[in-house]
């Protein structure tokens, strides 16, 4: 049974670091392709950051590139997603995902090709 389980998250200030991790078990980490999603009160889900199976490509929303990071580690078999001066506008909640659907990352386009698996979500809250 494909297990995904997500740790991190809290409140933090306007500026600040904040790492998320997904450890993910029941499937070869390494042949599929992982995601972040985030959803704030009343708005769509987004598309956050992607990474392709064996990490090979990644892929950022124009709203966290250049201050945020995927990536893996396969010995532990977990997808983190680092996040860099934070903005109060960033706060949502956030879901890591196995085989994503497929969706646009600012210009580029990741996921899609199997079922999905998603984390139980947490809460990201920057506060200013």
């Amino acid at each position: 049974q494909v297990q995904v389980v997500q740790s991190g998250g809290g409140l933090v200030q306007a500026g600040e670091s904040l790492t998320l991790s997904c450890i993910v078990s029941g499937l070869t980490f390494d042949d599929y392709t992982m995601a972040w999603f985030r959803q704030a009160p009343g708005k769509e889900r987004e598309a956050v950051a992607c990474s392709t199976n064996h990490g090979i490509g990644t892929a950022y929303s124009d709203s966290v590139k250049g201050r945020a990071t995927i990536s893996r580690d396969k010995a532990k078999k977990t997808l983190y997603l680092q996040m860099d001066s934070l903005k109060p506008e960033d706060t949502a909640m956030f879901y890591c995902a196995v085989n994503p659907p497929l969706v646009q990352y600012g210009r580029d386009w990741c996921g899609g090709g199997g079922n999905e698996y998603w984390g139980q979500g947490t809460q990201v809250t920057v506060s200013s």
